[in-house]
């Protein structure tokens, strides 16, 4: 069993190292509910945003307090009230409401300060920074309501909190915002989490509930959700819960320049270290989709697939393909479009007998190299070939033997293609054959 498990252990840190790369200097914003501080899985949360920082990655925490000023307010037989999905903050709630968030801070504080031998903690040494990073305005009266001291973000101290970045600190960040006046007002943790982020220009806005992501009406986990495509899916969630409240946030994130959104669940416990360091993630992530997409090609794409394809036939990397076979063929293969144009396109020919599949025509126009659309055009593939119940994909090469091996591929023989490929083996073009195992 030791031996099993170091082996995992091995195979699971190798693979992560792509994204350990890829999140090093990297501003994350986490919004960390008030519910996930009597979740017995806090400790290990808090340990695993510890890891993060020790990873390179520029944190802004921010934290909620919602349970704990109800638990305050009931204990001091104060009723409260809400509208529009926003607590009315009267004044005579105030001292409870800053007592509430001032102990849920301090809370995060003393845990990101821990540093016991044989803990996860033990050497971290981690600063954490908080203070008036959030100018706030009053929501005023609305339909006839005065919403006292309920507020909205009218600034984030921006240069401030990338000042604290930079020098290495943590940036703590709660459901509180000052006026000009000095007043404080009570605000949304998830619109302080949302204005961190596009002001920031983050790279990951992460949403932490009790959800594990979004469901479709199947119930099966949404992997990934471009912003356009949530409507449907906000139209019949209640609007009033946790869930609905953190899509909204990641769309209208996205749709302000914050590259992706994560859906996650404080309740399961590494839920993370999934979503950020391995190949399939733990919850949803959404992301705004650009000028550039990769999707599905269509007949449409035939004219401009043969104009990339082209200039890599003539020079005898690429077998020549015709219109009709194109045609014919079309469903197997994935494009990059770029504003219209395609810069981009991958093939996967499938063997479900053997349940392997042929990658092939995997090309990128040379002006548009260096951008990992290589990289993206091969996971896309992948989780395709996965769909598909496939266990192994193969290619042929004769050029690009590198860069299939540095993507997991190894080498294999012609007797490892399935009997339908390896009869039609063409042994004067005598292509190199690689293997990789999803």
């Amino acid at each position: 069993m030791a031996d099993i498990s170091s082996h995992q252990f091995v195979h699971w840190f190798r693979q992560s190292s792509p994204y350990i790369n890829a999140h090093r200097g990297k501003t994350f914003v986490l919004l960390l509910e008030g519910d996930a501080f009597l979740s017995d899985t806090l400790e290990n949360l808090i340990a695993d945003i510890a890891l993060l920082h020790s990873l390179g990655v520029k944190l802004v925490l921010v934290h909620g307090a919602r349970p704990q000023l109800h638990q305050r307010l009931t204990e001091a037989g104060l009723h409260w009230h809400t509208h529009q999905d926003r607590l009315i903050a009267h004044p005579d709630l105030m001292p409870h409401l800053l007592a509430s968030v001032g102990a849920v801070r301090s809370e995060l504080e003393a845990r990101l300060s821990m540093g016991l031998p044989n803990s996860p903690m033990h050497g971290a040494a981690l600063r954490v920074m908080s203070g008036n990073l959030i100018t706030a305005r009053p929501m005023g009266v609305r339909d006839g309501i005065d919403f006292h001291f309920s507020g909205e973000v009218r600034k984030v101290q921006t240069e401030a909190i990338q000042d604290l970045l930079d020098k290495g600190a943590i940036v703590l960040m709660s459901p509180l915002g000052y006026s000009a006046t000095g007043e404080a007002f009570d605000l949304d943790a998830e619109s302080v989490a949302m204005a961190a982020a596009t002001h920031l220009n983050a790279d990951k806005l992460i949403l932490l509930g009790q959800d594990a992501g979004l469901k479709n009406t199947e119930d099966q986990l949404i992997r990934e959700l471009a912003p356009r495509e949530a409507d449907p899916h906000l139209a019949r969630l209640d609007s009033h819960t946790t869930l609905s409240r953190h899509l909204r946030a990641a769309c209208w994130a996205c749709r302000r320049g914050v590259k992706r959104a994560h859906l996650l669940s404080y309740l399961r416990d590494g839920a993370l270290l999934q979503e950020l360091f391995t190949r399939d993630g733990d919850g949803t992530m959404l992301t705004q989709q650009g000028y550039e997409t990769l999707r599905g090609a269509t007949i449409e794409d035939v004219g401009g697939l043969l104009a990339l394809l082209k200039p890599f036939e003539d020079q005898g990397i690429l077998v020549r393909r015709s219109r009709e076979l194109l045609e014919a063929e079309i469903e197997r293969f994935t494009v990059i479009d770029r504003d219209g144009s395609i810069i981009g396109c991958a093939a996967l020919y499938p063997y479900p007998e053997q349940r392997a599949g042929e990658l092939a025509c995997v090309v990128i126009a040379p002006e548009y190299r260096r951008g990992q659309r290589g990289d993206a055009l091969l996971a896309h593939i992948q989780r395709q070939a996965r769909a598909q119940g496939l266990d192994q994909l193969f290619v042929l090469t004769t050029h690009t033997a590198h860069w299939f091996r540095e993507h997991g591929f190894e080498p294999a023989s012609v007797e490892s293609l399935p009997m339908a490929r390896r009869a039609l083996y063409n042994w004067q073009r005598n292509s190199r054959i690689f293997v990789k195992w999803l």
